[in-house]
């Protein structure tokens, strides 16, 4: 199935599926795509919602997030990930009325940020997605804990939406969005592409601070062009992982249950709960 690049908003993160929350970078709903069977059925909206760090959101964002009924945020960063950005004086804890922070670190003990990647996978700077495969692949194997609580949340929860974060919402956060909505049957183009928008959500003013910052480790010095691909959101790069979870676990389904374990009951729950009779938002010609 062909997606035609005209499906998604180019303009920037104004536009839907991105909503507009004062302080957060690249955060968007992750409802409203086309599942390939039925006809006629999608992705229901404003349930789930991804993004980058939010240390700063402002008061009006936090306004909106409060119009949105949003009840609970999955911290994906490490705790050691979460005091070395505070130190630097970037990515905090944010809490607020009304909202649940909820702790669940892919990796406990280990930096799982575009830095911390490219420390452990050289290639991850590289143009190709053999770097990012093996560092998906790890995210995949430490990861069933805490994809376990968010989908747990999905199956018996559906009336209370969730924002699932890392730091940049681009790497454990679009990991376990792909799985959902492979899951609920959209197709790989489509969800490959979702993946990308994070090219347009994070902001160039952010992406730059980042880039200064990593030009000083030393696993990137004078690798400028590396740098900008750790902080890049190819599409090939999604496929190729989910062409991986295929391969590795027999698809999404094999994977939230054999290593998140969870029920067949509880993946008929989630998509029952994420699943409408509604025309998709997104429309594939």
């Amino acid at each position: 199935m062909s997606v035609p690049d005209s499906l998604f908003p180019a303009s920037g993160p104004t536009e839907a599926p991105f909503v507009e929350v004062a302080g957060i970078p690249n955060f968007r709903d992750l409802g409203g795509y086309p599942i390939t069977s039925p006809t006629n059925h999608s992705i229901k909206r404003e349930v789930i919602y991804r993004c980058a760090e939010p240390s700063r959101v402002t008061k009006d964002g936090i306004e909106t997030m409060q119009r949105l009924g949003i009840t609970h945020i999955y911290d994906l960063r490490s705790d050691q990930e979460i005091k070395r950005y505070e130190a630097a004086g970037r990515g905090g804890i944010v809490e607020w009325e009304g909202c649940e922070r909820v702790f669940v670190p892919v990796f406990k003990n280990q930096d799982g940020s575009p830095e911390g990647l490219a420390v452990r996978y050289r290639n991850y700077a590289t143009g190709g997605t053999e770097g990012f495969t093996k560092a998906y692949t790890d995210i995949l194997r430490s990861a069933p804990p805490s994809y376990r609580t968010i989908l747990l949340h999905l199956a018996y929860e559906p009336s209370k939406p969730l924002i699932v974060h890392c730091t940049a919402g681009k790497d454990r956060t679009g990991v376990i969005c792909a799985l959902v909505l492979s899951l609920c049957g959209v197709d790989d183009e489509v969800v490959a592409q979702e993946y990308s928008l994070t090219e347009v959500g994070l902001t160039t003013e952010w992406k730059e601070k980042v880039i200064q910052h990593l030009m000083k480790n030393p696993v990137l010095k004078d690798n400028q062009q590396g740098a900008w691909n750790l902080i890049s959101a190819k599409k090939a790069n999604m496929l190729a992982t989910l062409q991986l979870i295929k391969d590795e676990f027999g698809g999404a389904e094999g994977y939230v249950t054999e290593k998140c374990g969870l029920t067949k009951e509880e993946v008929k729950m989630i998509r029952s709960n994420l699943i409408v009779e509604k025309p998709a938002v997104h429309y594939i010609n």
